[in-house]
């Protein structure tokens, strides 16, 4: 009977409980040194903090994978780790404070000293602690841990043993190697490199293998040959736990795999990247409240965008265009209309002038499809209507209807055009893997600047291979910048 391992943050409970306790001694530390010492706890305004503060870590245990991987850190990503962890706690705890009107009451030393302290005490203590983990790992493995049997080839062995026996994974799972199983001749080239027995994939590999002590075997299959239908067989008669993967699928090209049903079938799934359950909740519950308040916002901007549009350009306030979403699928995006009603028939002769390459998006200087734009200012800019509102971002504001409707996100990609899509590429694509947004990484990191659709494609999917919910709100924070700054579209 093979022991089915702990998922998600209960795995990681010893971490959990630390964190827990380290964030309250950092609040005592924190009042003692704003306030003198004494407890904390005893005025009501305090106490009140120190519960929203850990109501906010309790969410940002369960809403955050902050524990994935955390004895495969280096220093700097724990660091990282750490900063991020506690910027969701202040986040979470902010909201909390602002949705009750209680965000002026709290002492704000109080708060930002807790912050600080907790930082630099947390991150020392993770260190230590994941430290003495894997040293009592080393140290007990062969005594306590599991024995494993390698199956494999002789081009393969080194590669498994390296990535099998490193102190930040194997040691961690408590398990040892007792023996390798070559699945081809290549006895010769690896039998004096290792302090394992070495055992042939003949007629007596099976008996050996009953004769030993052998918790688990773990099967490495070459790309270029099958593994024998027979050791299978006798593998499951023995009743010994079988790990099995292919050479090709940890190849570092390949994206995360997850184990999964199909159906009947039992299937390896791989995407760019994988979402939780509960990570895909609290950023949909995000959309609609920021999609509430941005639709608010909206109509409050009609009242006095739409008289300025129509005066200059009479017609629809609304621009309506199908735009290229999630996996493929086509929705219809709002904007308020910046451009005059023969804008998409003019853009055919303007795509000389495209500064983005290949036609796959569309941007130019000056462009004088843009309500007003036959304005200029002294410095023979245009300052039309058109130009303002774009300049601004205000033509964005009624996307906030499609993230409401489910098409769009806050924080995503930008949805392509029809045309724009059909003349992708194959790795262009990955794009579209995840909800377009109103704002994106790319945007935050040069927006107009940027005239190279291969960094888009770069920056867009290192967004959501290296997705959270700490990464959606810099970019929110970022994009508020940018457009307060005055650095919308051109």
């Amino acid at each position: 009977m093979n022991r089915k391992p702990q998922k998600g943050w209960l795995k990681h409970a010893d971490f959990i409980l630390l964190d827990l306790v380290c964030f309250q001694l950092s609040y005592t530390l924190a009042y003692w040194l704003v306030s003198g010492t004494g407890n904390p706890y005893a005025a009501f305004s305090y106490r009140y903090l120190a519960v929203v503060f850990a109501v906010g870590q309790l969410f940002t245990i369960l809403f955050t994978n902050n524990y994935n991987g955390i004895l495969r850190r280096g220093k700097l990503r724990e660091l990282i780790s750490v900063l991020q962890y506690t910027f969701c706690i202040m986040i979470f705890s902010l909201i909390f404070l602002f949705i009750v009107h209680e965000s002026t009451t709290v002492s704000r030393l109080q708060f930002g000293w807790t912050l600080v302290i907790y930082v630099v005490l947390d991150y020392c203590l993770r260190m230590l602690n994941g430290r003495r983990i894997r040293h009592y790992n080393a140290r007990t493995a062969e005594k306590k841990g599991r024995s494993l049997v390698v199956v494999t080839s002789g081009a393969l062995v080194d590669d498994a043993i390296h990535k099998l026996l490193n102190t930040e994974n194997g040691l961690y799972q408590g398990y040892f190697i007792s023996g390798i199983i070559l699945m081809d001749d290549d006895i010769e080239s690896v039998k004096d490199k290792y302090d394992i027995p070495i055992i042939p994939l003949d007629d007596n590999a099976m008996a050996r293998l009953r004769s030993r002590w052998v918790d688990e075997v773990f099967i490495l299959q070459p790309s270029d040959r099958l593994v024998d239908k027979e050791l299978f067989n006798d593998l499951a008669d023995m009743g010994i736990t079988v790990h099995f993967t292919l050479d090709l699928l940890n190849d570092d090209s390949w994206p995360p795999l997850q184990m999964r049903k199909l159906g009947a079938y039992k299937v390896m799934t791989t995407s760019i990247s994988f979402i939780t359950f509960n990570q895909a909740l609290i950023k949909r519950i995000t959309d609609i409240i920021g999609a509430i308040v941005g639709c608010i916002i909206t109509g409050i901007l009609f009242i006095f965008v739409a008289p300025a549009i129509y005066l200059k350009s009479p017609g629809p306030i609304f621009f309506k265009q199908k735009r290229v979403g999630l996996n493929g699928k086509v929705f219809e995006m709002y904007k308020f209309r910046s451009m005059y009603l023969d804008a998409e028939e003019r853009k055919a002769a303007l795509m000389e002038q495209n500064k983005i390459e290949g036609g796959l998006m569309f941007k130019m200087d000056d462009d004088p499809r843009i309500i007003g734009s036959e304005q200029k200012d002294k410095n023979g800019k245009p300052r039309g209507i058109g130009n303002f509102i774009r300049k601004t971002s205000i033509d964005e504001f009624p996307q906030f209807f499609n993230v409401l409707k489910g098409d769009m996100s806050l924080v995503g990609t930008r949805p392509p055009t029809l045309e724009e899509f059909e003349k992708y590429d194959i790795h262009h694509r990955a794009r579209m893997t995840t909800k377009p947004g109103i704002t994106g990484l790319w945007q935050v990191s040069g927006r107009s600047q940027i005239t190279d659709f291969e960094e888009v494609v770069r920056l867009d999917r290192d967004y959501i291979e290296n997705w959270s919910m700490a990464l959606d709100f810099k970019i929110l924070v970022k994009t508020v910048l940018v457009v307060l700054r005055g650095r919308g579209a051109e």
